[in-house]
């Protein structure tokens, strides 16, 4: 049976961390200052840390050891976080300060027992740490894993880890699990002459599917003034159905998909000819609502397109 001692639990754990591009250099040592890498986290901690390899713009990160070394390990982390954010807001104009959000990967058929019965077990693990905890709703690409959310201090984000290791150990991970491995960066996507390509190094690469929802896309594009026909395609009627499908995006990748004063944005709105609106950021939510409008070759293909960043 599993002990709860002073300082934790004595038994050996694995949790698994996702990252994205804006926050993974923190843990990489070639873009740490001096000194600060993963090797003295780990050695400080006594947790094996690894970093998924590849082109990713996500990254895993593999706490192994001694719950007392995961704990120490996750502290380090949070902490890193925080300065992180406190020198970005040195020369910001921004006056609340984000929590800081980390990002664990858990198998799909324990978040049952995470949620708890009517979500009990979620609710007394936000009020007695003071995080705020989410956990998705749909599995993450290509697995049985899905993606839990902890935002808050560092403080209030190791007592929610330690919990979450409570209820983990307690509710064992049901048949096999498939494993999230983030995909690869997408290739860049141009547009040119109503045809698609995919940028592979110094060649242009034509993308005939993606060529074919583009020139769908444009066919229909839903905010032509009514009663006007789509130019170049006589006589089609701008009424084309509507329908709105809504995303979830995480505050740290918003940035990529806005772009430098709303440029990335803008070019997804006009080469998928749908409306994109993206909600305001919400105290204590580490996710925006992105709502895409229009038709579903528009749709389909802003999606595309967000995905692709």
């Amino acid at each position: 049976d599993t002990k709860v001692t002073e300082g934790g639990l004595n038994v050996t754990l694995t949790i698994r961390l996702l990252m994205h591009g804006k926050v993974k250099h923190l843990l990489f040592p070639q873009l740490l200052p001096k000194g600060e890498t993963v090797k003295r986290m780990r050695e400080e901690s006594g947790a094996r840390i690894n970093i998924s390899e590849g082109s990713c713009p996500e990254r895993i990160v593999t706490i192994t050891g001694p719950t007392d070394a995961i704990f120490k390990a996750f502290s380090m982390i949070a902490l890193k976080f925080e300065e992180d954010i406190n020198t970005s807001m040195t020369n910001s104009t921004v006056t609340s300060k984000p929590p800081v959000t980390l990002r664990l990967v858990v198998p799909a058929s324990q978040c049952g027992s995470l949620i708890g019965k009517g979500g009990s077990k979620i609710k007394e693990i936000r009020e007695s740490t003071g995080a705020q905890v989410q956990v998705a709703g749909d599995m993450l690409p290509n697995s049985t894993e899905r993606a839990v959310t902890i935002s808050g201090t560092p403080d209030a984000i190791i007592q929610c880890v330690k919990q979450i290791c409570v209820v983990m150990l307690e509710s064992p991970p049901k048949g096999a699990t498939i494993p999230y491995r983030p995909k690869p960066a997408s290739a860049p996507i141009i547009f040119a002459g109503g045809q698609a390509f995919t940028i592979q190094g110094q060649y242009a690469i034509p993308h005939p599917d993606l060529t074919k929802l583009h020139q769908l896309a444009m066919q229909h594009p839903p905010f032509t003034p009514l009663g006007q026909t789509t130019p170049g395609f006589p006589g089609l009627d701008a009424t084309t159905p509507t329908s709105s499908h809504e995303l979830t995006i995480p505050n740290d990748l918003i940035g990529c998909i806005i772009g430098r004063q709303g440029s990335k944005i803008n070019e997804i709105r006009q080469m998928s000819g749908a409306q994109i609106k993206i909600a305001n950021a919400t105290e204590g939510s580490a996710e925006r609502q992105v709502t895409i409008t229009g038709s579903p070759a528009n749709i389909s293909l802003a999606q595309y397109l967000i995905n692709a960043r």
